[in-house]
């Protein structure tokens, strides 16, 4: 994998986290609005923590997926996944 292909990888792999973490522990606003009863936006968002939280999740699966992709244990070019040779 060249560091141009694992610098995609990642950036992939942290907005498909970004997306898995940001609704965890949102709490809609108490009081909607009166005249809509829309209630918008969450009351504490903590964004910086779910950044946080996402960055780490993809350092983790993209090494793994680093792992897998550098190792011959799942590979296109030989062993059971291997297309045949005509």
């Amino acid at each position: 994998m060249t560091w141009f292909t694992g610098v995609v990888l990642y950036v992939l792999i942290w907005w498909v986290a970004l997306f898995a973490v940001l609704p965890i522990g949102t709490r809609p606003v108490a009081e909607p609005d009166d005249a809509t009863g829309w209630r918008g936006a969450p009351e504490r968002p903590y964004i910086w923590r779910k950044v946080a939280a996402t960055t780490v999740v993809a350092l983790v699966l993209w090494g793994i997926c680093y792992g897998l992709i550098a190792s011959d244990w799942i590979s296109f070019r030989t062993g059971w996944l291997a297309l045949p040779h005509d």
